[in-house]
């Protein structure tokens, strides 16, 4: 909600707070203005984990006649990073649009970069093939991915690679250094090729 929407709202709630309760939920509770933080109590959840999100949109695809693969479900829980509501969303999105969930069709909808692909680029950059892994960087970035959605993905995917523990450490501290730096705006398709090349780097070192 706009901060001007929240205005109203808080308004309202002032008025009818004698006779009713306001129960509001919200992934991010700084967006939330000050006085109706003031006038609630704050019940912090964390995330749900992979089981419990795969658990309920199983339940959901049963009642509902929904049409899936194992993949898809996966890649429906991949993309809600721990939020149900995500999930549903997803979900429902994909079957209405397409009939079926599956994989390609939970990345179409939700237009992120696939996982197999990143995780392909990245194991490219364990056996040091800096070229080939620039040309599926290269492939994703002409695709229209930005690099907010590349290096949010390189995350999740990366911190699920096997490969050696101090390897993955070191993989996770320069794809967070990257991060910031998209963050700040040096966002370039070159601030991206610089992550795989010092990737490959701490391969390499191993």
């Amino acid at each position: 909600m706009t901060e001007g929407a929240q205005q109203a709202l808080r308004r309202t709630m002032e008025i009818f707070s004698h006779t009713t309760r306001f129960a509001l939920a919200c992934n991010t509770s700084e967006k939330i203005i000050e006085p109706i933080q003031s006038r609630c109590a704050m019940l912090r959840y964390g995330k749900l984990t992979d089981a419990q999100v795969l658990a309920k949109i199983l339940q959901v695809c049963e009642k509902e006649n929904v049409s899936y693969t194992n993949d898809g479900l996966e890649a429906v829980v991949f993309t809600a990073q721990g939020d149900m509501r995500q999930a549903l969303n997803n979900l429902q999105s994909t079957f209405n649009g397409f009939g079926h969930v599956n994989s390609e069709n939970v990345f179409k909808v939700c237009d992120e970069p696939h996982p197999l692909v990143i995780k392909e680029m990245l194991e490219l950059c364990t056996q040091g093939k800096i070229s080939k892994a620039y040309d599926v960087l290269s492939s994703l970035w002409k695709l229209g991915y930005s690099a907010e959605d590349l290096i949010s993905n390189i995350f999740r995917v990366g911190k699920n690679l096997q490969i050696d523990e101090t390897l993955k450490l070191d993989y996770i501290k320069e794809i967070g250094i990257t991060h910031l730096d998209i963050l700040d705006g040096i966002n370039s398709l070159l601030q991206l090729n610089s992550l795989l090349a010092r990737l490959c780097r701490r391969s390499l070192l191993k």
